[in-house]
């Protein structure tokens, strides 16, 4: 059971890693056993499947010029289920733009993610999901905004909890160092995650900070703080678990930074070959969430590595019809552009309005 005492034994100050098993899904902790039975670590696996093929989906439909660009979730997929494991309804998730899985688990449609990277707006509403806010691209900028969510969950008295997702290179930005500062004096119950994925785009770690990792920066703002495998959803489910009920009980911000590798590029208009070596990916590859997790529960006889050919199949029918209720999605709409920044149109927006209008007549239509 990882509690409290877990915590103070992985100080990230001594730069110390909380792994629960290795890249061949054998325990490195004794006699750890999981909070989760069997039954919920199989559905875990099959998750990790779904949102991996809805992800390598993403990208061949971006190449097909049927979605803009993408960011490829692809080696990061453990700490989002993890997360969706544990978060409740009444939990606030605040993304990055690569948090799929966490979308998924916290209701979000497929077929809003599609649309979202279509370059529809109606994509952010998410419908049937309780507290999500909309992917943030500005790096960092929802961070502030988590910070000022535990805060009003505090001045509501709600027992709950912010997870606010970022990568690495939002470590380097002043509004990660504003929020978790805020958070901190505020007490405010914030999950920070940091995906830290070994590069900012092209910029790797090592040219990021002289920190000894990314979790010891919260030690500056008084905060708890501790650095996980990433790619071990068993840990990060351990992890997870803690911190929400700490974030809840204490009223108190925590900083998790969650070691792993993005396995794709950053995004679908980025070349990962022109910054990084094969052999560097390889490497990685050996440590692939998906396949560490594989391992383990073929050990255990709780999986058939033989079925998943099949269950891919169905996976991918079920993603294709997602997709296709996005790409039929009714046109959007103009007058949702302009009319709903002010009670009354101001002369300056019905201009602009009206220039835009005139573009498309004398382009043909195309928008």
């Amino acid at each position: 059971m990882f509690d409290i005492k877990t915590l103070e034994s992985y100080q990230a100050i001594d730069n110390k890693l909380y792994q629960v098993m290795d890249a061949e899904g054998k325990l490195v902790i004794p006699k750890w056993k999981s909070s989760l039975d069997n039954e919920q670590i199989v559905q875990a696996y099959r998750d990790l499947l779904f949102v991996r093929t809805a992800d390598m989906m993403a990208v061949a439909y971006q190449r097909q010029g049927r979605m803009f660009t993408y960011p490829p979730n692809l080696g990061q997929e453990a700490i989002h289920i993890a997360a969706g494991l544990v978060m409740q309804e009444k939990d606030w998730l605040v993304p990055a733009f690569r948090e799929l899985g966490a979308w998924l688990a916290k209701g979000v449609k497929l077929s809003e993610v599609f649309l979202y990277f279509r370059g529809h707006e109606d994509g952010s509403r998410f419908q049937e999901a309780n507290r999500v806010l909309p992917v943030a691209v500005p790096i960092s900028s929802q961070l502030l905004h988590a910070s000022g969510l535990g805060y009003a969950l505090n001045y509501q008295g709600e027992d709950a909890a912010v997870f606010a997702f970022v990568g690495d290179g939002g470590t380097s930005e002043g509004d990660f160092h504003e929020a978790l500062n805020f958070a901190s004096v505020w007490d405010a119950p914030v999950v920070f995650v940091i995906q830290n994925n070994q590069f900012a785009i092209s910029v790797p770690l090592a040219m990021q900070t002289r920190s000894k990792n990314l979790a010891v920066k919260g030690i500056a703002y008084g905060m708890e703080s501790i650095m996980v495998d990433g790619n071990d959803i068993f840990a990060m489910h351990d992890v997870f678990s803690f911190a929400r009920d700490y974030a809840v009980t204490n009223k108190r911000p925590i900083l998790i930074e969650a070691v792993t590798y993005r396995a794709g590029a950053h995004t679908t208009s980025d070349d990962p070959t022109k910054y990084r070596t094969s052999e560097e990916e390889e490497e990685w590859a050996k440590k692939d969430p998906v396949l560490r997790l594989q391992k383990w529960l073929t050990r255990k006889k709780l999986w058939d590595v033989s079925t998943e050919e099949e269950l891919i199949a169905s996976y991918r029918k079920k993603i294709d019809a997602e997709f296709e209720i996005a790409e039929h999605y009714p046109e959007y709409n103009i007058d949702d552009v302009f009319g709903y920044l002010y009670e009354e149109m101001p002369d300056e927006l019905k201009r602009q309005k009206n220039d835009y209008m005139n573009f498309i007549n004398s382009s043909g239509g195309v928008k």
